[in-house]
């Protein structure tokens, strides 16, 4: 991973805009992975794998940005007090999202809560950064962010029948929203010239902080077989510490508009391997919607000319 000095997007089209593009499909595609290594640990509670994401991988991040040449962003970020409110706003998105998630997941369903979260946190990404003004919303943009939220929802809804619980549609989206505020901030730091890993390092070690006592609160026991430490290793420090070092990067380049739409790689990952590692079927309204949100990823990361 590069640990060059931070550079910011350039007009041209360059390789610097599809390498921050492909940093934040790959960690998308780590994310998607997480479903079906749950499954191998169901004792485990959706509170507890959470918590035990942000603060092993929280933990993992802090020590990877204290302890390179990068260290001294770490120093920076906290010695100047503009930055203090960002980061405690960025550090509760984390929490919220996560924990908003895993309620909504409980109330209306997996499915549909994964559907509205990954699906509006696009939208509220673009909002924000109208608000903020950091960003414009292209033709391109809405285009392929309309297709992949609209292939989203088939490839998760079809063949399903799921009801909708008001209340976990509103977790859903409260968990996009902070979702979207945790990219906005990351993004404008970065950009603004803060070392990436020196903000993922302190968003994620804010939010450990604050959730370890959730950690041993809520039964880690399921961490002490041989599997069970095998596969708390793997989500926290592959899927978060690696794949928020990837998105981080990634923002180096890549607007937070198009950071969000990108994630939604992640409920395709997802389907793939549950056909091939769970033996789930796909319909064929989930099969279109499968293709449909590729095609539109494609679109998104196809370099441009100006």
């Amino acid at each position: 991973m590069s640990v060059g000095t931070p550079r910011r997007s350039t007009p041209r089209t360059s390789p610097l805009r599809a390498g921050g593009s492909t940093d934040i499909l790959v960690a998308a595609c780590l994310w998607g992975t997480t479903g079906t290594v749950r499954t191998f640990v169901p004792s485990a509670s959706s509170l507890s794998i959470a918590a035990l994401r942000i603060v092993l991988g929280g933990l993992i991040l802090l020590v990877l940005a204290a302890c390179t040449a990068r260290a001294a962003g770490l120093r920076e970020l906290a010695a100047r007090r503009s930055h203090w409110a960002p980061l405690a706003a960025g550090a509760i998105a984390i929490i919220i999202y996560q924990a908003a998630f895993f309620s909504a997941a409980a109330r209306t369903g997996v499915a549909i809560g994964t559907v509205v979260t990954l699906g509006s946190a696009p939208a509220f990404t673009g909002l924000l950064g109208l608000v903020t003004r950091r960003s414009t919303l292209t033709g391109r943009w809405c285009l392929a962010t309309a297709g992949a939220v609209t292939g989203c929802a088939a490839l998760i809804g079809g063949g399903q029948d799921a009801g909708a619980d008001p209340v976990g549609i509103g977790l859903a989206l409260l968990s996009g929203l902070s979702y979207a505020v945790y990219t906005t901030i990351a993004s404008s730091l970065i950009t603004d010239g803060q070392e990436d890993r020196a903000v993922v390092g302190a968003l994620f070690g804010l939010a450990a902080l604050i959730m370890t006592p959730v950690l041993l609160w809520d039964s880690p026991g399921w961490m002490t077989s041989p599997s069970g430490a095998l596969i708390a290793l793997y989500l926290g420090a592959v899927t978060t510490g690696g794949g928020y070092l990837l998105f981080a990067r990634g923002l180096r380049t890549t607007p937070a508009t198009t950071a969000t739409t990108l994630t939604l790689a992640e409920p395709a990952v997802a389907a793939v391997l549950g056909i091939i590692v769970l033996n789930e079927h796909l319909g064929p309204l989930a099969l279109t919607g499968l293709g449909l949100l590729v095609a539109s990823l494609l679109v998104l990361v196809a370099p441009t000319r100006r």
